[in-house]
């Protein structure tokens, strides 16, 4: 499920690659400019107003979070949804496959495209070409983003307590998948009485986590190699597999109405051969690497050498059906045992503050606030069943953290408020349940909602979570016992005996060094 700035990017389970963005492009491509005339100027203009837009609003929106003690990430998801289709319609961007017909409406709805009619001379055959191209566009950089952040996240990360609390992540993980697709497929079905498949498909929508939201938040609260920030990471991690098998398997479901097991099976191999193999080999060959790179005289290293090797890792996980920030994430973790990683962690923050916010603000700007809309008969059974799915999100993930055993002194809770959030990830599985004609509109409304509350929620939670525990335990652990007076005492006669044999410095009186008064 490689993510797309919260825009999913849909696999079939046979391989076939079913991108709306690239949808959209073909789409576009049978419009064919009047007179044949370049776009590429008219593209990169929209491409540069589109970053101007995000990275104000990410700026703004993160300043404006801090001052009011939230985290940052939170203001670029805010400011997105206000820059997104939703509120000022200066991002747009095709939700679900779109067709020729649903392009235009796009296109026109987009105000950076009606700014460009205005300014840059774009006519009317050619708005749709290029808002599909601008979309297709920000979705790499975006995509791109969120490899770069997991990536950065691995380097912080400590490979060997992600090892040590291996079996604590496994449970958390297993746990945090269970109960939650659990409860929701026989809430769903004995409770509203959807059926089978449809069901399964929402409930499956409740179990992975968005490793993106929860691990920016950790790394801004200096928590990332905290024991609660490790079991989140590795839980995560694990989450995000178990998620791509069953997303295999319901999608199968849904489209013969019966599971292929040999594709889960490959599908399970790949995962533990990629993730177990390359920090094995990765360790293993790690000091040849940092060799190379000690001979190396240009400049841009270890940088540059150490993004080839994260987008190759990606690359291999993406090929191989998994996630392409796997790898990333697998590259950081690698690079991040070997004495290079303080000086990666410094180069690599630049080309993070440049990419990352347009993960997050295009996360934002794709949030369909339409669905929260009661007044719309369409919308009210949908928002009733979202209450429900909402519930079962929270508290099927607060129940994961009661697998963080064995480690003294680890907040189970917070671990649980780690694996909250669902983000792009939740609506992978609406989109393609969409896709495929399963979720009717009131559980394709239902799982949005769903994906909306806790992506925003959980942040702030997390935050009062890790955040407000300093600041109780500062406040509540009990003050330094003072020393004694015959301890003070002791003291000031031994340091009066190396006085007189010459091996302190003249110090001062006793009476002045135990404060008291000369009269």
């Amino acid at each position: 499920m490689l993510l797309c700035g919260g825009q999913p990017r849909w696999k079939a389970v046979h391989g076939r690659v079913l991108d709306p963005v690239l949808l959209a492009v073909e789409a576009a491509a049978s419009v064919e400019p009047p007179g044949g005339d370049n776009l590429a100027p008219v593209i990169l203009v929209a491409v540069l107003l589109a970053l101007v837009v995000i990275y104000l609003v990410s700026r703004i929106a993160g300043e404006i979070a801090v001052r009011f003690g939230f985290p940052p990430v939170l203001g670029e998801l805010v400011g997105g949804v206000l820059v997104g289709g939703s509120a000022l319609g200066l991002l747009v961007f095709p939700e679900g496959p779109p067709s020729a017909e649903t392009l235009p409406a796009l296109a026109h709805a987009s105000a950076l495209m009606q700014l460009l009619q205005a300014t840059a001379g774009l006519d009317e055959g050619s708005l749709v070409p290029v808002f599909a191209s601008q979309a297709e566009i920000i979705e790499v950089l975006s995509e791109i983003g969120v490899i770069i952040l997991l990536f950065e996240i691995g380097l912080e990360s400590d490979l060997g307590e992600l090892l040590r609390v291996g079996p604590q992540a496994a449970a958390v993980a297993v746990i945090g998948v269970a109960v939650p697709f659990a409860a929701g497929t026989l809430g769903l079905l004995y409770l509203f009485h959807v059926p089978v498949i449809p069901a399964i498909f929402a409930g499956a929508a409740l179990t992975a986590t968005s490793i993106g939201i929860t691990a920016r938040v950790l790394a801004e609260l200096q928590k990332l190699t905290s024991p609660e920030g490790q079991v989140i990471l590795g839980a995560a991690v694990l989450d995000d597999v178990l998620g791509i098998i069953i997303l295999a398997v319901v999608a199968s479901l849904a489209k013969t109405g019966e599971v292929d097991v040999a594709d889960v099976g490959l599908i399970l191999v790949s995962a533990v051969v990629f993730l177990v193999g390359s920090i094995v080999l990765g360790r293993l060959l790690s000091p040849y690497f940092v060799a190379l790179l000690s001979h190396l005289k240009t400049r841009g290293n270890p940088l540059l050498p150490a993004l080839v090797l994260a987008f190759l890792l990606a690359y291999v996980g993406q090929a191989i059906h998994l996630e392409a920030i796997l790898g990333a994430f697998a590259a950081g973790l690698i690079l991040g045992e070997t004495d290079k990683r303080q000086e990666l962690g410094e180069q690599i923050k630049p080309v993070s503050d440049l990419l990352v916010p347009i993960f997050f603000v295009c996360v934002g700007a794709k949030t369909n606030l339409a669905v929260l809309n009661p007044t719309l008969p369409a919308n009210r059974e949908g928002l009733i069943i979202a209450a429900f799915l909402v519930s079962v999100a929270i508290f099927g993930k607060l129940a994961a953290g009661l697998g963080a055993f064995g480690k003294p002194g680890l907040s189970r809770y917070a671990v649980g408020v780690g694996m909250i959030p669902r983000g792009e990830v939740g609506l992978v599985f609406a989109g393609v349940g969409s896709a495929s004609g399963v979720l009717s509109g009131a559980l394709d409304v239902s799982i949005v909602v769903m994906v909306i509350a806790t992506t925003f929620v959980a942040p702030l939670w997390l935050r009062g979570v890790l955040g407000g525990g300093e600041a109780t335990a500062a406040t509540t652990a009990a003050p330094e016992a003072p020393s004694s007076l015959l301890e003070l005492q002791a003291e000031v006669t031994e340091q009066d005996r190396k006085g007189a044999e010459g091996t302190l410095e003249p110090v001062p009186p006793a009476s002045e060094r135990l404060g008291i008064p000369e009269s």
